[in-house]
């Protein structure tokens, strides 16, 4: 008797942790945001593509960031780059219009035309589920601490690298990493 119940303890302990692990996220795939426009806009449509996720900001010293990111876009949007814009009023309060204005500012202002999400919260334990899956899969270390920070993921989902808010979008830091990302099946 002592035996069957261990085995079906163990049994139900197995099933446990098999729901568990497909019930988190494990990849950037996994997640989803809202789009400014409204509506879900969920990652996985881009799934075999890679992604560079960047906060942004309209009154940011970085802003002019933009213009660079629509560059990338247009660069290797063909060869499966998508580059994806999300708003967030983190830091400095620099970001603190309503989605409308943020998308009438940006494709105003720099002819922005990839994917913009609505405002989120990128930092701290309120961050977006994206945002505390990429802390927890780079480190603390690389979460955002500051607008336009750049996080690129594979085409398979996982995690790249981070890159902060100096590191301009068509730098040949960032470029080179694009480049592998898009080389890599």
């Amino acid at each position: 008797m002592r035996m069957l119940l261990a085995a079906l303890a163990a049994a139900i302990m197995l099933t446990m942790a098999h729901a568990s692990a497909r019930a988190e996220p494990h990849g950037a795939f996994d997640h989803a945001f809202e789009a400014i426009e409204g509506g879900e806009l969920p990652l996985a449509q881009w799934r075999g593509k890679a992604l560079l996720v960047v906060n942004t900001a309209s009154f940011c010293g970085f802003t002019r960031q933009y213009e660079g990111l629509q560059a990338l876009w247009e660069r290797y949007q063909a060869r499966g780059l998508v580059v994806i814009g999300v708003p967030s009023n983190d830091f400095g309060e620099q970001e603190p219009k309503a989605e409308a204005e943020i998308l009438g500012f940006c494709k105003g202002a720099f002819g922005v035309t990839f994917p913009l999400t609505a405002k989120v919260v990128v930092k701290g334990a309120q961050a977006h589920p994206f945002y505390a899956w990429a802390r927890a899969a780079s480190g603390a270390g690389n979460a955002p601490r500051w607008n336009f920070h750049k996080y690129l993921v594979g085409r398979d989902g996982r995690l790249i690298g981070g890159y902060e808010s100096r590191v301009e979008p068509l730098s040949p830091e960032l470029t080179k990493a694009i480049e592998a990302a898009l080389a890599r099946p």
